[in-house]
């Protein structure tokens, strides 16, 4: 399982074919509050990259409100809901999902009159979260030597030119080219020092690099859409109005990369990372600016990819998730279990008894029957069955 901690970050960035500039002014001001844990599971197989949210049920989630990261007071938190994360790993890729309500806003080529949403990662030991890396140098300044310790990982999503639904990210044409721009649907891998010095992958101020890539992938989607067999761009603006509902946004990226350019960050089960989150939205049909997005923090927060063998389980009860860990299970005797759903739920609920005994749910992974598994847990929930663990 993966644990990371999330929270949004003063990203000051624009992402129009070009990284423009963050413009910030007054006294910086961060008082961080308590610390806020996501959890996130190794579930393997699990989730297709469409911008769909169904196959992330019973993925443990976090509600984070969203206020302005430079001006974060409550009385200007974003009015139509709070911004839900969702992450998990497979050994290989890391998945991230978030979702937050909003009326439908789409104006095909137009960036700033469309969501956007952006993750960020420390990189080097000296970058911070504010001043995105935090290197004092300025533009005609800031190289990979008078910036060392600053660099900061950044991935950002403009939907403006993106199909719902639709993969956009890495491709084999732009890395090619050796950088992690996005020709298409704008899902760009970016490196910064700080605000003014940020570049796609492999671009630099001294010269460019062509061993980079974009290593990111992601596709978005809003809960308003009542076509499901896919969209071409002659459907835009793919929803007729603006109505209410919640946007999808779901990405991953390998836990490790090629990079030699200390410009994307490298993820470790069993270590950890700091990373952040951005939202842009065009309120009260503005179109955004560069810094003025939202977060829910104001410092860095830690990713904690654990080892396989520590992961945690979570069993669902009426008061909430109740995680069990993998030796607390091995330590316990499940004594009964209360069957009121039909066979193939009751033999499903003999098969998590023993392995809940065994000291192993994740071995039911290797069933390759995750449908009935969401159908237990739903039943579950419902009340309709129990599992019951006693000492």
């Amino acid at each position: 399982m993966l644990r990371a901690l999330l929270v949004l970050l003063a990203l000051g960035f624009v992402l129009i074919g070009r990284v423009n500039s963050h413009q910030e002014s007054g006294e910086w001001s961060c008082e961080s509050g308590t610390e806020i844990r996501l959890e996130s599971e190794f579930r393997p197989g699990l989730v297709t990259l469409d911008g769909h949210a169904d196959d992330w049920e019973g993925i443990f989630s976090s509600e984070f409100s969203l206020l302005p990261a430079l001006d974060p007071d409550d009385d200007k938190e974003y009015k139509a809901g709070k911004m839900t994360v969702k992450t998990l790993h497979d050994g290989r890729d890391v998945f991230f999902l978030l979702q937050v309500d909003g009326e439908y806003k789409y104006s095909k080529g137009d960036n700033n009159n469309c969501p956007s949403v952006a993750l960020m990662f420390q990189v080097g030991e000296d970058a911070t979260y504010h001043n995105m890396g935090g290197c004092k140098e300025e533009p005609d300044s800031c190289t990979n030597k008078t910036c060392k310790g600053h660099e900061v990982d950044i991935m950002h999503f403009s939907i403006g030119n993106a199909i719902p639904g639709r993969l956009y990210g890495g491709n084999p044409i732009d890395n090619r080219d050796g950088n992690g721009g996005d020709r298409f649907g704008h899902l760009v891998d970016v490196y910064a020092w700080n605000p003014h010095c940020k570049h796609l992958d492999g671009i630099g101020p001294t010269g460019n690099d062509s061993s980079a890539q974009n290593d990111w992938k992601g596709a978005w989607w809003h809960s308003s859409f009542d076509v499901h067999s896919g969209f071409v761009e002659q459907d835009s603006p793919y929803a007729s109005g603006n109505p209410k509902g919640t946007y999808y946004f779901e990405f991953s990226r390998p836990l490790r990369t090629t990079d030699r350019l200390q410009q994307d960050a490298q993820f470790t089960i069993g270590g950890s990372s700091k990373m952040a989150v951005a939202f842009w939205y065009p309120v009260d049909g503005k179109p955004w600016h560069g810094s003025g997005h939202y977060s829910i923090n104001c410092d860095w927060t830690i990713e904690n990819p654990l080892v396989h063998s520590d992961s945690r389980t979570l069993i669902r009860s009426r008061s909430g998730l109740l995680p069990l860990t993998r030796s607390e299970m091995a330590g316990s005797r499940v004594a009964h279990a209360t069957l009121k759903g039909p066979s193939v739920v009751k033999e499903l609920c003999i098969g998590l008894a023993l392995g809940l005994a065994a000291g192993g749910l994740w071995k039911m992974h290797h069933w390759n029957e995750q449908r009935k598994v969401r159908t237990f847990y739903d039943l579950l929930e419902k009340g309709e069955i129990s599992v019951v663990a006693e000492e």
